[in-house]
């Protein structure tokens, strides 16, 4: 009941959220000279450090790094974007709050859909480059879909958590940013799990974003299923994040507004 209740309320607000939606990808494009191609060139600029570091000096044992790399690196930026982005999304808004009422809860989805926007953009790009390099399309590719959805249920619910507890405690911005950095270097964005003893392994895989980059490189690069037991689990997890989330958003709905940055 509860759920339904608050997808009518979205339905009634669609159309501002997709205006926003537009009105903010737009603002972002029209700040720099470069516009949208940023979207493109920050996870290249990204990738050559990466691939310098990595591929380069440390020379890792993993065989065509570009597009091994490059596929964990896109995928690892779409979660990251949004999560970090969330931490202010609700808390930022405090002077909009004081003007006019709306449900806090639009405020971390419009988010979630500007940043899926641009990483759809990038995974087509993506996806362009390596059916040109000798990674066609295979039979795994139908699964892509759910892996997508699963990212991005596990995406949402980390966000709305995270919008729903910075507003009481701001600094904790610094310390999200910080977990994301040392998440992304322990999810296999630039290198393998085959690397890892089997111990250690176990540990990595306890990790939702390494299970999710390593079933996007089965598909993508070797033609392999995903991992179907791992996928039920993240979105069993991400379903309960989500909603949990949701309750504790529109608990404290009347208190952000009150809450002074």
């Amino acid at each position: 009941m509860f759920l339904i209740v608050y997808l009518d309320a979205m339905f009634a607000y669609l159309e501002l959220i997709l205006y926003k939606t537009y009105a903010d990808l737009k603002a972002e494009t029209e700040r720099t000279y470069l516009g949208f191609l940023w979207w493109i060139f920050e996870p290249i600029l990204f990738m050559g450090v990466f691939y310098f570091v990595f591929g380069v000096l440390q020379k890792q044992p993993v065989p065509n790094f570009v597009p091994f790399l490059l596929v964990g690196l896109i995928t690892w930026e779409w979660f990251k974007a949004c999560v970090s982005h969330g931490s202010s999304v609700i808390y930022g808004q405090y002077p909009l709050m004081q003007h006019v009422h709306l449900p806090k809860i639009l405020f971390p989805i419009i988010l979630i859909l500007t940043d899926s926007f641009k990483f759809a953009f990038v995974f087509s790009l993506l996806l362009i480059y390596l059916w040109s390099t000798n990674y066609p399309v295979n039979m795994a590719y139908w699964s892509l879909p759910v892996v997508l959805l699963v990212e991005l249920l596990f995406t949402m619910a980390i966000t709305f958590w995270v919008a729903a507890i910075v507003p009481f405690v701001p600094d904790l911005r610094f310390v999200i940013e910080n977990f994301l950095t040392a998440v992304f270097m322990i999810s296999g964005v630039f290198f393998s799990a085959e690397q890892m003893t089997d111990g250690v392994q176990f540990y990595f895989y306890l990790n939702p974003m390494a299970n999710l980059i390593e079933d996007y490189r089965n598909i993508l690069l070797h033609g392999k299923f995903p991992d179907w037991s791992s996928l039920m689990i993240i979105t069993a997890v991400s379903l309960i994040g989500i909603l949990t989330a949701l309750r504790v958003i529109r608990r404290f709905e009347y208190v952000y507004p009150k809450i002074t940055p």
